[in-house]
C-alpha cells in the first residue's frame, strides 16, 4: 500500500489557534500520531514556518462561514482554541459570533467531535468576570450546535510561555514588594501545561460519551498569593505581598507594564478574573480520562526549568 493511500485513511484533525500557547504546544504531539493534521489560521504563510512537513495549513477565519466550511471539510475532530480578547473591545459578542459560526459549519460538514478549552469558574456567580463568563458561553454555544463537544475548564496554566504564568513570573522577578488586591487570597487550582495537553489528547481518542463539561486542575487548592510565594521560594527570592482592598486602575497599569503591548488587553482581562474562585467542583474529568495531574509545586518547578532552558 502506498504512503499516499495509507495517509488518506487516517482521520483528519483540525487545530485552530496553533499560533497560540496551548495550540502551539499541542501541535507537535498531534503530528506524532497516525492522523492527518490540518491547521486553520488567518496567516498561513507565517504558520507554515513552524509546522511539520506533513501538516496541512489552510486559510480560515472563525467569522467567515465559507472559509470555515472549506477548513472543516472531511474533519472528524476539531480543536477550538479561539479567544478574541485581544482583537476587539466587545470581545464577548465577537466570541459569541465566532462560536456560533464554527458550530454551524462543524455540523454541516459532519464533524464528529469538538474539543474546547475554557476557564474554571462558577456559572452561578453573579460577579463572574466578563472573560470567564464569555469562556463558558462559548462552550454552551458549541454544544448547541449538536456536534459532540468536550469542554475542558482550567484555571491558570502553569508553563513557560503561558501568559498567566508569565505575568506572575514577571511580577515576582521584578518586584521585591508587591501591592496586591485581596483578590489574591481567592482559591484556585492551577494546572501544569503537560497535564492540559494530556487531557486534550485523551479527549480525541475517548469513546463517544456525549457533550460534557470537564473541570481540570492540580490536586492542590491554593491562592494566587500562594502561587507567587511558591514561585519565589523555588527561585530563592524574598518577596513581600502587601494587600489592599481593591486593585485600582493605576496599580493594574503598573502590573500590566510588565507584559508586552501585544499582551496588554488579554492580561487586563486575566487580572479582572482573579477575584473569582477557580476551583474544580466536579470530579468527572478524573473519572473519564486517564490523566492524573501533578501538584502545584512540581508544576512551577517544571515551568521554571523550562523557562531557564529557553533563555
Amino acid at each position: 500500500m502506498s504512503d499516499l493511500t495509507e495517509s488518506s485513511k487516517r482521520p483528519t484533525v483540525l487545530l485552530t489557534g496553533a499560533s497560540g500557547y496551548v495550540g502551539g504546544r499541542l501541535l507537535p504531539f498531534l503530528e506524532q500520531q497516525s492522523i492527518r493534521v490540518r491547521c486553520m489560521t488567518r496567516n498561513p504563510d507565517k504558520l507554515r514556518q513552524s509546522v511539520g512537513q506533513s501538516t496541512q495549513v489552510v486559510a480560515g477565519d472563525v467569522q467567515d462561514r465559507d472559509s470555515l466550511m472549506r477548513a472543516l471539510e472531511g474533519v472528524q475532530t476539531a480543536y477550538y482554541f479561539v479567544h478574541l480578547m485581544s482583537n476587539a473591545r466587545d470581545f464577548e459578542e465577537q466570541d459569541r459570533q465566532a462560536a456560533r459560526c464554527f458550530g454551524e459549519a462543524a455540523k454541516q460538514t459532519g464533524v464528529q467531535r469538538i474539543i474546547y478549552l475554557g476557564g474554571l469558574g462558577d456559572d452561578g456567580d453573579p460577579k463572574l468576570s466578563p472573560h470567564l463568563r464569555s469562556r463558558h458561553e462559548v462552550g454552551e454555544i458549541l454544544r448547541q450546535s449538536s456536534v459532540e463537544t468536550i469542554e475542558f475548564r482550567a484555571g491558570m496554566v502553569v508553563g513557560a510561555g503561558s501568559l498567566s504564568f508569565q505575568l506572575m513570573k514577571s511580577l515576582t522577578d521584578r518586584l521585591p514588594v508587591m501591592i496586591c488586591p485581596r483578590w489574591l487570597t481567592t482559591p484556585t487550582q492551577a494546572i501544569a501545561i503537560q497535564d492540559v495537553l494530556d487531557y486534550l489528547l485523551a479527549a480525541k481518542d475517548s469513546p463517544q460519551c456525549g457533550s460534557g463539561v470537564y473541570e481540570i486542575g492540580s490536586p492542590d487548592v491554593v491562592t494566587y498569593g500562594g502561587l507567587i510565594r511558591e514561585y519565589a521560594r523555588q527561585r530563592g527570592l524574598r518577596r513581600h505581598l502587601v494587600f489592599v482592598p481593591i486593585l485600582t486602575p493605576y496599580l493594574s497599569g503598573l502590573w500590566l507594564a510588565l507584559v508586552t503591548p501585544a499582551e496588554y488587553e488579554v492580561g487586563r482581562h486575566l487580572i479582572e478574573g482573579l477575584k473569582n474562585p477557580t476551583v474544580v467542583r466536579n470530579s468527572n474529568a478524573m473519572e473519564t480520562f486517564p490523566v492524573r495531574p501533578i501538584g502545584v509545586s512540581e508544576a512551577i518547578g517544571r515551568a521554571i526549568a523550562e523557562s531557564q532552558l529557553a533563555t
